[in-house]
């Protein structure tokens, strides 16, 4: 027995965080794409900033294949050549990414042309690496690390922004277009390198514990069969629909937070980014609670995955009614405390909704874990995606209705509030199954038992 696992095929601490090491490879490419490339093309180049706007957009869009790509994994029985696969198309994405944007110098209708297959490639290369990536994960941890596992996967990733700025920041100076294309390159490179070594031997390692062999053909059927039976499970629906409307409540005060803080409390631009900083804080900190109470990590097991995913919605909605409340009141209401709140709840919540996520993708009929994961998370990105646009739209339609910024304001958060009770009451609905068995056992996640989904049931 080694760091990486343990006599029952599941994985140890060292092994969760190698896979990490594939989340955080994939967030340095993305960041890349989506910040460093955003910034040549406006600032540089001096495009429209819907251009790599749009671009960004496309790679949101094409989440919707992410069931498509799960239920490719299902068949074969392996999660690891999808893993790599998907990888190898998303580094050669975001390298051919950087060689469009240098080209639009020279050759602006080319090199938007080659933007957007670079792009594509990036959309298919992610749905295809991350979906697969969290069900391996998700069937070779054990039910009370994947809290704490969802977690260090996703500080990884964080990591993987943070280096890949300060790195790439460094190798940028003195920028030009060849130099560009030179660090994204290597980039590309080092990622790749990094999700191999990262995926070596995971899947032959856990032995039959932790791979289902290929599916035969009149289980594994058509796509479309396989999608038609995972939406006709109850607890797989509501999921979905749980993830889809809590990540809209989560995303649309992305884009209205600062104006909010500049217009009501007089914030210069650089207090509202650090006011950034401060909820960014808060939803780490929220992360590192969950992963430490669920898993029992030098503190006492405290509560359920299903209980803090509930809790950390209607903290959520209460962190956001205490903005509408900071907007009615104006200073000294102390918006850096609410900020905080609202992170921290927030981190509360998605992580506890990622590690429901890993728990339940093994519920319902077998070889449809990718496919179930590849719905939850195509839910998430074009939720995600869409959150933004509906949030600022909101507001300037409240606005105009009500004539007052800060009352437009004030209505966005409390609709945002009402998306996360009724998510928290969609959670409570879904989450039974966390911890279930397929015999109808009750099981327990947390100290809290939990009764399995009784198959066929309705809404």
């Amino acid at each position: 027995m080694n760091g990486n696992g343990n006599a029952r095929g599941k994985l140890g601490w060292l092994g969760i965080v190698r896979l990490g090491l594939v989340q955080m490879a994939l967030g340095s490419v993305v960041v890349l794409t989506t910040s460093t490339l955003n910034r040549v093309m406006v600032v540089e180049l001096a495009l429209p900033a819907m251009l790599p706007g749009a671009l960004v957009g496309l790679h949101y869009a094409l989440q919707v294949f992410r069931p498509r790509l799960g239920h490719g994994s299902d068949i074969g029985g392996r999660r690891t050549p999808w893993i790599v696969g998907g990888m190898a198309l998303l580094c050669a994405g975001g390298a051919l990414a950087a060689v469009a944007t240098a080209w639009m110098a020279s050759s602006l209708v080319a090199g938007i042309a080659l933007a957007i297959a670079a792009f594509v490639m990036i959309g298919i290369g992610v749905g295809a690496a991350g979906t697969s990536l969290l069900v391996l994960l998700a069937q070779r941890t054990d039910e009370r690390r994947r809290g704490a596992a969802a977690t260090i996967v996703w500080v990884m990733m964080i990591v993987g922004f943070i280096l890949t700025a300060i790195v790439t920041g460094k190798l940028l100076d003195p920028f030009s277009t060849a130099r560009l294309v030179e660090v994204a390159g290597l980039l590309a490179v080092v990622a790749f390198a990094v999700s191999l070594f990262a995926v070596w031997g995971m899947e032959e390692r856990g032995g039959a514990a932790a791979v289902a062999a290929p599916a035969p053909e009149d289980e594994s059927g058509s796509f479309r069969e396989a999608l038609r039976e995972v939406w006709h499970e109850p607890h797989t629906r509501r999921f979905a629909v749980f993830v889809f409307l809590s990540m809209i409540a989560y995303s649309a005060q992305d884009l209205i937070l600062e104006p909010f803080a500049g217009l009501v409390f007089g914030l210069t631009p650089g207090q509202t980014t650090q006011l950034s900083g401060v909820q960014n804080g808060g939803v780490l900190t929220g992360m590192l609670i969950v992963a430490a109470f669920s898993s029992g990590v030098g503190v006492p097991r405290l509560g359920s995955l299903r209980a803090w995913t509930i809790g950390g919605c209607l903290a959520s909605a209460l962190a956001l009614v205490g903005l509408a409340v900071a907007g009615a009141s104006g200073p000294p209401w102390p918006i850096k405390v609410s900020v905080f709140a609202l992170g921290l709840a927030n981190g509360v919540y998605a992580i506890a909704a990622i590690g429901s996520m890993m728990t339940l993708v093994g519920q319902g009929k077998s070889r449809r874990e990718g496919v179930r994961m590849g719905l939850w998370g195509a839910a998430q990105a074009i939720a995600f995606g869409a959150g933004g646009l509906l949030g600022t739209l909101a507001s300037d339609l409240a606005r105009l209705v009500l004539g007052n910024a800060v009352a437009a304001y004030g209505v966005v958060f409390c609709i945002e509030a009402v998306l996360f009770v009724v998510a928290a009451l969609l959670a409570l609905r879904a989450a039974g199954a966390l911890g279930g068995e397929a015999g109808g056992r009750e099981a327990r996640l947390g100290g809290i038992a939990a009764p399995a989904p009784m198959q066929g049931s309705a809404d």
